[in-house]
């Protein structure tokens, strides 16, 4: 009896959330061996050498699904993230704009494109790439709290303040 593909991810996933990753990726790879061309089983083997800490080979993971789906958003966007996290930085800028051109009203990747100006000290980029994010989904948590740190490299103490605001908002409503 084969394995099936659908089965071997959900175990992988049970197994990564546990943190085993080892066998995650074992099941990961069994799968692939069944169904090569699935985008999903490439993404989830990229994202769970990346929740250990393998970054090159979840690049590597990653761009496989990336050629097989090329515009899938979460893998534009885990791939931009994880070129940045190798120090990549002019690749994963390249993913970025890449996925922005596709999907020019995607919060999450505006909010990337903020992470790459702010670690490039270009904090007016930053500012403008989260405020876009935020005008797009004013619930973002992460934008606000990136446009929040953005502000106080700038020195904009009115625009941090009504970071802080907003932020303080959010976790209110959680409740």
């Amino acid at each position: 009896m084969q394995e099936r593909p659908e089965t071997l991810n959900e175990q992988a996933i049970s197994l990564a959330a546990k943190g085993d990753f080892t066998e995650a990726i074992a099941c990961f790879k069994r799968a692939i061996l069944v169904e090569q061309t699935n985008h999903l089983l490439w993404f989830n083997l990229g994202i769970t050498y990346s929740q250990c800490g393998k970054l090159k080979l979840a690049r590597e993971a990653l761009i496989k699904a990336y050629d097989i789906s090329p515009t899938d958003r979460d893998v534009i966007d885990t791939l931009a993230i994880t070129c940045l996290s190798l120090g990549e930085v002019h690749e994963g800028l390249a993913y970025c704009i890449e996925g922005l051109s596709l999907y020019p009203m995607d919060a999450k990747l505006w909010n990337t494109m903020g992470v790459f100006y702010f670690n490039r000290a270009e904090y007016e980029d930053a500012a403008d790439a989260f405020e876009t994010a935020i005008t797009i989904n004013p619930y973002y948590y992460d934008a606000l709290f990136n446009l929040r740190d953005t502000y106080d490299e700038l020195g904009n103490d009115v625009g941090k303040q009504e970071c802080i605001e907003k932020m303080n908002l959010l976790k209110r409503r959680e409740y």
